[in-house]
């Protein structure tokens, strides 16, 4: 999870050095534009902005922007896809995804996103420029950004239990694993050729012992009283015997 977030603020740090460089950006969308005779379309997807860039830039410094600009979308979309492999996702956190993967699909029409308050990338646009061509593409990336900085703040207020380990698998289970050792040691310390009717064999056996050491402790201790005078049957008088 701190990995996730560590890596959510170095993109928000590359997008405050884009930012400041938009005119740049709405320039170099404007001369590819024209390079490729598509003046009447607005500017509505990740697929097109790498189009103009890849066949209709003519300068370093437009190619440069827009590859700046293709690099944030592109490391957006690859900190979507580690969100998803540390959250076990719930309805809310897993619709916030959706709806990023969705706007940084190299397809989906942005066309009619536009980013409120408190960002000001529109504002900077002419009313033409924002109404019939780049409002969307410029407004991209912070939404997109607004959503993940949402999906941070959703998790944190998840119970710990919910979030996966480093190995892909839940903490819950890998806790439910550390009480389960002690017992699956026991039963790997149980020999396995002693089966159940063995040992109950030997018990009935330990049984027979145990009685037969008593009869035997018995018997010794009727020998002692007969030794000591107490003798069974009509007492005699000492004499000769015929």
């Amino acid at each position: 999870m701190n990995e996730a977030k560590e890596a959510l603020r170095n993109i928000e740090q590359n997008y405050k050095l884009f930012l400041q460089q938009q005119f740049t950006f709405v320039g170099a969308l404007q001369r590819t534009r024209e390079n490729a005779h598509d003046m009447i379309r607005p500017v509505a997807s990740i697929g097109q902005v790498q189009s103009y860039m890849d066949h209709h830039c003519n300068n370093s410094t437009d190619r440069r922007i827009l590859n700046m600009f293709l690099n944030i979308c592109d490391d957006l979309s690859k900190l979507c896809h580690q969100l998803e492999t540390v959250h076990s996702g719930n309805n809310v956190t897993n619709g916030i995804l959706e709806r990023c993967k969705l706007l940084l699909s190299h397809s989906n029409d942005l066309s009619a996103i536009r980013a409120k308050y408190p960002h000001d990338v529109v504002n900077h646009l002419s009313c033409d420029e924002a109404k019939n061509h780049y409002g969307g593409v410029v407004s991209l990336i912070p939404i997109v950004l607004d959503c993940m900085k949402e999906w941070v703040t959703h998790t944190e207020k998840l119970p710990r239990h919910v979030l996966y380990n480093k190995s892909g698998g839940s903490a819950i289970s890998e806790k439910r694993a550390r009480q389960d050792a002690p017992a699956r040691a026991a039963i790997s310390q149980t020999p396995p050729s002693v089966r159940p009717e063995a040992q109950t064999s030997t018990s009935n056996k330990d049984g027979v012992q145990a009685q037969g050491s008593m009869h035997v402790r018995k018997k010794n201790l009727n020998d002692t009283e007969n030794h000591s005078g107490k003798l069974k049957g009509p007492w005699k008088p000492p004499g000769r015997h015929a």
